[in-house]
């Protein structure tokens, strides 16, 4: 039907079609792919304490922003619970 030299065309590009991908996809992946600041900075992320001094610092200063929201909480529910039901006169 096509001959050797057909044979050899096909052979020659199921070899070089698969390693022709590789190289594409393989080289200069910073310049095709990324996604610039994808990635939080240093000074952006959570650190983690691990010396027990912060360790101490850190619960204290989640216990008072926990305490001062749940006040904030309770301040709101007794003001909803003063405020009239519209059509309710008092």
């Amino acid at each position: 039907m096509g001959g050797p030299n057909l044979e050899v065309f096909k052979f020659g590009l199921y070899i070089f079609f698969p390693i022709g991908i590789m190289y594409y996809f393989g080289t200069n992946l910073d310049g095709k792919f990324s996604v610039p600041d994808f990635w939080p900075k240093e000074g952006q992320t959570n650190r983690v304490p691990y010396e027990r001094d912060e360790i101490e610092k850190e619960l204290k200063r989640m216990k008072a922003r926990r305490l001062a929201l749940r006040e904030e909480r309770l301040e709101e529910a007794k003001r909803n619970q003063r405020r009239p039901v519209q059509g309710e006169e008092s």
